[in-house]
C-alpha cells in the first residue's frame, strides 16, 4: 500500500496521494547489511559463548560447595562474597538471553508463526531478536520467512511484531490503519464472487497448490490480502478468492483468519491456482527448511475442501450466507446491535416490493434519530397550539403524511434502531465518566464499530488499560465493550465525549461511525455530484439529530437550505466558500484562545471534569462543491489545526486531489463509500435529494409556524355515536385495554395480536406490515411469521354480515380496519368534535350531554396495563401527547359549559376529572382557580392554591398562574407560606 508523508503531528499532506495500492519493493541486500550480520555474530557468540567461558575462566563455582551452616547467616559479608552473588544473577541473565536466542532462531527457522515469548525477558527477547535478525537478514528468503524482520530498530517493545500495524497507523495523523479499519470482513463486487467461484471449480488446473507466507511489515508498509491479490492475481477484488480459501484455518500460531483484514506476518496463505509470482511457493520447495515444509504440508491438509464439506454440512447449501463477522478484536458476543437490526429487518422485507425507500430502513442509527426528532416537533406543534388556543378549542391532529412523505414515515418506523442509539450514547458517557473518576484524559477516536454483539473504539494511538467494563482489544489502539456489558450503564449527567461521530456506512454486520472532530485535516468526498450530495445529506440530517450529542453547530455550504428544518438549532447554512472562510477564521482564533485561557491543550480535556459543559461543543463544516485552489489551500490552513479545536471539515471534491486533505473518499455510482488507502469499502449510507425533500415535508408538517390555523382539527376517523352505529368489535385503549365483540385468542398469541390490533387502532390511516412487523419483533423477524401473524389476526377479527372481512389491505398494501371495528379512543374524539363544530355547536343541551359523555369513557392513561417489554412502539407516538390534551379539551369544553348557568360545583367536578389524566395541564390549573373563585370560599381557594404549588415541585407555579393567583387573592403568598 502506498505510503503517505505528512506535515507533522498537526500538519497536513503537502500534494496530492497515490490512491492505487502499490506492489511490494523487496529490499535488495547491501554492504552494511553484510557489516552488521557480522557484528550480530560477534555479538552473539560473545554473549552466548563468551560470557560463561570468562566466568567460569575468572570466577568459577560461585554457590558454597557444602551445606551451608547457620553460623553461614551470621558471617561477614566480605568482597569476595558479593561477587559470588553478582555471578549467579549473571548466570542466570545469561541463561534467560541463551533460551531467548533459542526461541528466536527457531521462529526465525521455521519461517511460520511468531516467535514464542520468554517470560520476564522483554529487553533481552528484544535484543536476541535484533541480533538474529540481522544475521539472517543477508539469507536469500530470511526477510519473507522470518516476522518481524523489517522491524529491526523500530519495535518498542516483545509486542513490536504483531502490533506494527498499529505503530504504523499512529505515525500517519488521520490514518486509519487498514488491518484495523477493515475490522469487519469487506464487501467486493459482484464479479469478484463469481471469480471467487470459478477459482474454486478450476483450482486444480492451473498445477501445483501454490502458498503464500504473509510478509512482516517493513516500514510503514505492511501486508494485506488486497496488495497480495493485486500482486499474485493481478486484481486487488481478488482478495475475497483468498480469504475464502484460508478462512478459518488453523495457522501455526494457534490462531485463525476470521477477517478478511486481520492477518499476521508469518502465516501462510494457500493461493488460487492462477496465481504467479516469484513470492509463491509450489511443494515440494527445495528453497525453504524442512521445517517450513513441513507445517505448509499440514497447512495444505486443512485445505478448503475441507472447509467446504464443513460449511456444506453446516449450511446445507455451498451459496448460504456466512455467519457474522465481528471487527478486529475477533471477539464473538451475543446480542441484538444496529447492524444486527437492519440486517434482520432488511432478511424480513426481502423480495417485498413495499415502496418502502431503503435507504432510510438500512440506517438505523440515523432513522431512530429523525423519528425522535420529528416527534419532538409534533409534541412541540400540538403544545404551542394549545398554549395559543382560543377558548379552548385547538388543532388537535396533526396532518397525515402521504405519497413519498408516508413512506419515508414508515421507512424510519421500520428502520429505526433506538436501542442502539441508547447502548451508544449511554457507553460513551459511561466511558468519559469512568475516565474522570481516573483523573484520565479522554482518547482521541478515529472511529466507532457498531456491530451486532459489541462496542469497539478505534484510537488514535495507544491509551493504556480501559476503564471496566471495557476491554482491551486484539491491537493497542482498540478498546471493546459488549452488549451485555454496554446494557448495565445508566444515564450520567456526563457530558457527550465524542458528538461528532457520524455513520457512513456498514461492513457486512458492522457500521462504521467517524469521528470528524478527530480528523486532523480535511475529509474530502469525490464522486458524482448528485452521490456527493447524498452523502452530505445523510452526513448533515444524522448529526443534527443524532442521541449521542448535546450542543454543536452544523454548517452547510453549497447544499440543504432545506436541511435546517430538521434542527434549527443545530443548523445553518451559508451562502458560499468566501463567507465560510470569514466565519471559521473568526472562530479558529477564538477557540485557540478560549483554550489557552482554560489551559487545555484540547477540546477533549476539556469535556470532562470542571470544565465540562462549556465552551467545547463541535463545530462541523460540510461543504458540498469543490473550493476553488485559493480558497482550498485557506481551508487546508484552517484545518490543520482543526482536531485540537473541536472543529470538522468534510469538502466535496471532483477528483481527489485536495490540499490538506487527511482522509480521501470517494462515492461511486453502486452506492459504495471507497477509501482504499484507509481499507474502506463500505455500503454507504445516503439520502437521496427524493427522499430528502420527503422528509424535509415530515418536519414542515409539523412546524407550528407553517399555518397560523394550526393543524387539523378533524379527527382521522369519525364514528357513527348514534345507536345504530354500535360497532362489532369495540376496543377500549384509554385505561386497562379490553376488547368487547371477540373471543379471547390462544393463550401463547394473545398477547401479539392484542398488540397488533391496538396499533391498527391508533392508525387508522393503515399500518404498512413492515411496520407492524418492525412494531412487534423490534429485533426483527422473518417475512413468513409475519405474514402468519397477519393472517391469523385477520381470522380473529372475522368478517361483517356482508361477507367482507374487518381487516383489509390498501393499493398501497397497508393494512386497515373496518369502520365496524372501533376504540374508545376513535368515540371519544368523534364525541369531542360533534360537541364542538357538530350538532352541539348549535345545541346547548346536545353540547352537554356529548361532552359528559367523552369525559365519561376517561378511565386513566393509554394501555394503563400493557405487559412490561411490550409496546415499545409506543415511543415513537404522539398519542401520549395528545390524549391528555384533549381530555384537558373536554375537561375545559365542559367547564364553561356549566359556569354558563353560575353551577360551578359542575365545572369543577369536570376539571378535577381531566386532572387525573392531564395532571400537568396549566390550563386545567388556571380555570379550577377561577371555578373555585366562584365559589365564593377564600379558604378553598388557598388550599388549592397548596395543592398546585405541591404538584409544581421545585420548579414552582407557572408564571400564569401566579399572575392569575395575584389577581385572584392577592394574599395567597402569605397563607401559603404560613401553612407550609
Amino acid at each position: 500500500m502506498a505510503r503517505r508523508s505528512t506535515s507533522g503531528s498537526t500538519g497536513s499532506p503537502t500534494g496530492p496521494r497515490n490512491r492505487t495500492p502499490q506492489p511490494v519493493r523487496v529490499r535488495r541486500r547491501t554492504f552494511g547489511d553484510f557489516v552488521m550480520a557480522f557484528l550480530a555474530f560477534v555479538a552473539l557468540l560473545v554473549l552466548v559463548v563468551g560470557v560463561p567461558g570468562a566466568l567460569a575462566v575468572f570466577v568459577g563455582w560461585p554457590l558454597p560447595h557444602g551445606m551451608p551452616s547457620q553460623d553461614w547467616l551470621t558471617q561477614e559479608i566480605t568482597v569476595q562474597t558479593f561477587l559470588h552473588v553478582l555471578t549467579v544473577v549473571v548466570w542466570l541473565a545469561w541463561a534467560q538471553f541463551t533460551a531467548c536466542v533459542l526461541v528466536e532462531v527457531r521462529a526465525a527457522a521455521s519461517g511460520v508463526g511468531l516467535p514464542g515469548r520468554v517470560p520476564g525477558a522483554g529487553p533481552s527477547q528484544l535484543l536476541a531478536r535484533q541480533l538474529v535478525t540481522a544475521l539472517l537478514l543477508v539469507g536469500a528468503t530470511a526477510a519473507s520467512l522470518t516476522p518481524g524482520l523489517s522491524q529491526l530498530g523500530h519495535n518498542s517493545g516483545l509486542e513490536g511484531n504483531h502490533k506494527g500495524t498499529v505503530a504504523a497507523a499512529q505515525q500517519t495523523p488521520g490514518l486509519l490503519s487498514p488491518q484495523q479499519a477493515k475490522a469487519t470482513a469487506a464487501n467486493v463486487a459482484e464479479q469478484a464472487d463469481h471469480v471467487a467461484a470459478q477459482a474454486r471449480s478450476d483450482g486444480g488446473k492451473h498445477g501445483a497448490t501454490k502458498f503464500y507466507r504473509i510478509q512482516p511489515p517493513e516500514g510503514r508498509h505492511h501486508d494485506s490480502l488486497w496488495e497480495i491479490a493485486q500482486r499474485h492475481l493481478g486484481d486487488g477484488r481478488r482478495y475475497k478468492e483468498i480469504y475464502e480459501l484460508n478462512k478459518d484455518r488453523l495457522q501455526a500460531d494457534g490462531s485463525r483468519l476470521t477477517e478478511a483484514s486481520l492477518i499476521r506476518p508469518g502465516w501462510i496463505m494457500e493461493m488460487p491456482g492462477d496465481a504467479h509470482g516469484g513470492e509463491l511457493v509450489e511443494m515440494p520447495d527445495t528453497h525453504i527448511s524442512p521445517a517450513a515444509q513441513k507445517q505448509i504440508q499440514r497447512y495444505d491438509r486443512s485445505g478448503h475442501h475441507f472447509h467446504q464439506q464443513g460449511q456444506h454440512a453446516e449450511n446445507g447449501d455451498h451459496a448460504s450466507v456466512p455467519a457474522q463477522r465481528q471487527p478486529a478484536t475477533g471477539t464473538a458476543t451475543d446480542g441484538d446491535g444496529a447492524g444486527q437490526h437492519a440486517q434482520q429487518h432488511a432478511t424480513a422485507s426481502h423480495g417485498d416490493s413495499s415502496g418502502l425507500p431503503e435507504a432510510l430502513v438500512g440506517a438505523p442509527l440515523l432513522a431512530a434519530g429523525l423519528l425522535a426528532a420529528l416527534g419532538r416537533r409534533r409534541r412541540q406543534a400540538l403544545w404551542q397550539s394549545a398554549l395559543d388556543a382560543v377558548g379552548g378549542r385547538r388543532g388537535m391532529e396533526p396532518p397525515t403524511p402521504t405519497g413519498d412523505a408516508q413512506n419515508a414515515q414508515d421507512a424510519l418506523l421500520v428502520g429505526a434502531d433506538p436501542d442502539g442509539v441508547r447502548l451508544l450514547d449511554r457507553s460513551l458517557r459511561g466511558l468519559a465518566a469512568a475516565l474522570a473518576a481516573e483523573s484520565r484524559p479522554l482518547p482521541v477516536v478515529y472511529a466507532v464499530w457498531l456491530s451486532s454483539g459489541a462496542l469497539h473504539l478505534q484510537l488514535a494511538q495507544p491509551a493504556g488499560k480501559p476503564p471496566a467494563p471495557w476491554r482491551p482489544g486484539q491491537e493497542q489502539t482498540f478498546w471493546m465493550l459488549s452488549r451485555a456489558d454496554a446494557e448495565r450503564y445508566d444515564d450520567t449527567d456526563t457530558a457527550a465525549p465524542y458528538p461528532g461521530l457520524v455513520s457512513l456506512g456498514t461492513m457486512d454486520d458492522s457500521r462504521l461511525l467517524l469521528n470528524l472532530e478527530a480528523v486532523p485535516g480535511i475529509v474530502s468526498l469525490s464522486g458524482s455530484e448528485s452521490d456527493r450530495a447524498a452523502v452530505f445529506a445523510s452526513v448533515a440530517a444524522e448529526l443534527a439529530t443524532n442521541g449521542w450529542s448535546d450542543r454543536m453547530t452544523i454548517t452547510l455550504v453549497g447544499f440543504g437550505t432545506d436541511l435546517t428544518a430538521l434542527a434549527p438549532n443545530r443548523l445553518r447554512h451559508l451562502d458560499g466558500v468566501e463567507a465560510l472562510i470569514e466565519t471559521m477564521e473568526a472562530e479558529t482564533r477564538q477557540r485557540r484562545g478560549a483554550l489557552g485561557a482554560a489551559g487545555h491543550d484540547s477540546v477533549l480535556t476539556g469535556r470532562t471534569g470542571p470544565a465540562q459543559h462549556t465552551r467545547w461543543a463541535p463545530h462541523l463544516v460540510l461543504l458540498a462543491a469543490q473550493p476553488s485552489a485559493e480558497d482550498a489551500l485557506k481551508l487546508a490552513e484552517l484545518a490543520a489545526d482543526a482536531s485540537r479545536l473541536g472543529i470538522g471539515y468534510v469538502v466535496g471534491a471532483e477528483t481527489g486531489d485536495l490540499p490538506g486533505a487527511a482522509w480521501e473518499m470517494e462515492i461511486t455510482r453502486e452506492g459504495k463509500l471507497l477509501a482504499p488507502l484507509l481499507g474502506l469499502q463500505l455500503e454507504a449510507q445516503l439520502l437521496p435529494a427524493a427522499l430528502q425533500r420527503a422528509v424535509v415535508e415530515l418536519f414542515a408538517q409539523a412546524d407550528p409556524e407553517r399555518d397560523p390555523d394550526g393543524p387539523a382539527t378533524t379527527p382521522p376517523f369519525l364514528v357513527d355515536i348514534t345507536e345504530q352505529g354500535r360497532p362489532a368489535v369495540y376496543a377500549r385503549l384509554v385505561g386497562p385495554y379490553e376488547i368487547i365483540g371477540l373471543d379471547t385468542p390462544e393463550d401463547e398469541r394473545s398477547t401479539l395480536l392484542q398488540e397488533a390490533l391496538a396499533l391498527l387502532l391508533l392508525h387508522r390511516e393503515g399500518v404498512h406490515p413492515r411496520v407492524l412487523a418492525a412494531a412487534l419483533w423490534p429485533r426483527g423477524v422473518t417475512e413468513d411469521v409475519r405474514d402468519a401473524l397477519v393472517e391469523r389476526l385477520r381470522d380473529w377479527l372475522g368478517t361483517d354480515p356482508d361477507g367482507s372481512s374487518r381487516m383489509r389491505a390498501d393499493a398501497t398494501g397497508r393494512l386497515i380496519l373496518a369502520e365496524s371495528v372501533v376504540s374508545d379512543l376513535d368515540v371519544l374524539r368523534s364525541l369531542y368534535h360533534e360537541a364542538t363544530q357538530g350538532k352541539g355547536a348549535g345545541s346547548r343541551a346536545v353540547r352537554g350531554r356529548l361532552l359528559t359523555d367523552a369525559l365519561g369513557l376517561v378511565r386513566g392513561p393509554l394501555l394503563e396495563d400493557r405487559p412490561e417489554g411490550r409496546y415499545g412502539w409506543l415511543g415513537h407516538e404522539i398519542v401520549d401527547a395528545q390524549l391528555p390534551l384533549l381530555v384537558a379539551d373536554i375537561g375545559l369544553a365542559l367547564s364553561a359549559f356549566h359556569l354558563e348557568k353560575d353551577r360551578a360545583q359542575k365545572a369543577i367536578e369536570a376539571l378535577e376529572a381531566a386532572l387525573k389524566t392531564a395532571d400537568s395541564d396549566e390550563r386545567l390549573w388556571n380555570e379550577l382557580l377561577r371555578a373555585v373563585h366562584a365559589t365564593g370560599d377564600p379558604d378553598r381557594l388557598r388550599a388549592r392554591a397548596a395543592d398546585f404549588l405541591s404538584r409544581s415541585g421545585a420548579r414552582g407555579l407557572p408564571p400564569r398562574t401566579e399572575a392569575l393567583l395575584d389577581e385572584l387573592l392577592p394574599t395567597w403568598r402569605e397563607a401559603v407560606a404560613a401553612a407550609g
